[in-house]
């Protein structure tokens, strides 16, 4: 069976590191923001080459920080409008919610599966006030006219990056450092996984990244000295350690995953089979490779039959489940099609030649 993503096979090469950071860890004494955590904030900021990183629990925390520091800071107030793609995880959506802030869902392109920026245009409001432009599947959203219009209507803009560690525009700049503010998970399965849940947010606003380190830690920036209401959203500090030893290898295996990217692209040629969009550019590390098809189910368990394991990026929008039925009736086509239609089959940077070859050749006979 060709997995869809080997976690143990990608964790397998960082092993001896890991367990000389655990011993190290452990020898210390000290398991709550101690020097892991701080020389992954620093590594992390200086890779995305923004000012700040700040450690956080996960990814959806991370991204609601940013909003709740925004409140915070008088730069938005509870039911404010905020511009979200409609086909992204609902981790996107429950960002705005648990702010107290009013998602609007937007279509995505139908060739990047990224939010429209010309339906961005046409739902811009007097109540409408960030933008949340998410890198879906490692993915970057078009960003350049995603700030010029934020620009002109005087709007915030947030990067849900949790897919894209790594990927770089065409100016160099990296994720994370596209925006006002930008969340990321290092879920496991993520590009740049830890191994649990973890995620950081990178900013250059030094207001803005001093309110989200008080809020991640009881709003307390001096032990118990609380200034604001805050949670408990620290990164761990083991992972942490983890991520440390992970980050050297990220753009080696964000290249590897490039590559098979590529042979898919160019030599998967079925007309049952659409193929994302992909210029060979590093504007996409490919978290996932997504495909459209007909038939989904006849086309999934054709691939088990096969041997060849497939996840589906998702399978239920947003606005169709049960915890945000009151958005249950809006129309939006586009994105029900590509809910309907897409699977995820195995992208990974441990995939070896012949595995990618004999994928090809299963989607080709189909």
């Amino acid at each position: 069976m060709i997995k869809f993503l080997d976690l143990h096979k990608v964790n397998a090469t960082y092993e001896s590191a890991f367990v000389e950071e655990f011993q190290k860890f452990l020898n210390s004494g000290y398991y709550i923001l101690g020097n892991g955590v701080k020389t992954f904030e620093s590594n992390f900021a200086s890779y995305c080459e923004t000012k700040h990183c700040i450690g956080i629990s996960n990814g959806l925390d991370a991204i609601t920080l940013i909003f709740k520091a925004y409140i915070t800071l008088g730069m938005l107030e509870e039911g404010d409008e905020v511009l979200v793609p409609a086909n992204t995880y609902i981790a996107s959506i429950l960002s705005v919610v648990n702010s107290r802030l009013k998602p609007i869902f937007i279509e995505p392109d139908k060739e990047t599966y990224n939010i429209s920026v010309s339906q961005i245009k046409t739902h811009i409001t007097s109540k409408t006030k960030a933008i949340l432009a998410v890198h879906l599947y490692g993915q970057l959203a078009e960003m350049d006219t995603i700030l010029n219009i934020a620009k002109t209507h005087n709007l915030l803009v947030v990067e849900d990056a949790a897919q894209a560690h790594g990927a770089i525009n065409k100016d160099s700049k990296k994720a994370g450092n596209l925006s006002h503010a930008a969340a990321f998970s290092f879920y496991p399965s993520k590009n740049l996984g830890a191994l649990g849940d973890a995620g950081a947010v990178t900013t250059n606003d030094d207001k803005l990244a001093e309110t989200i380190k008080k809020l991640r830690n009881y709003g307390s920036d001096v032990k118990y000295v609380n200034e604001l209401i805050g949670y408990n959203n620290r990164l761990d500090e083991l992972q942490a350690l983890f991520l440390n030893v992970k980050l050297n290898g990220l753009d080696k295996e964000n290249e590897r995953r490039r590559q098979v990217a590529k042979r898919y692209s160019t030599e998967i040629n079925n007309e049952k089979i659409i193929l994302p969009r992909y210029n060979h550019s590093k504007d996409h590390v490919f978290h996932v490779f997504v495909v459209l098809v007909e038939e989904r189910d006849k086309f999934v368990n054709y691939l088990t039959d096969n041997k060849i394991e497939t996840l589906v990026h998702y399978p239920i929008p947003p606005h169709k489940q049960e915890a945000l039925k009151v958005y249950s009736d809006l129309k939006l086509p586009i994105t029900d099609e590509i809910h309907n239609k897409i699977v995820s089959i195995p992208m990974s940077p441990v995939l070896q030649d012949d595995e990618v070859s004999y994928v090809i050749k299963v989607l080709n006979a189909y």
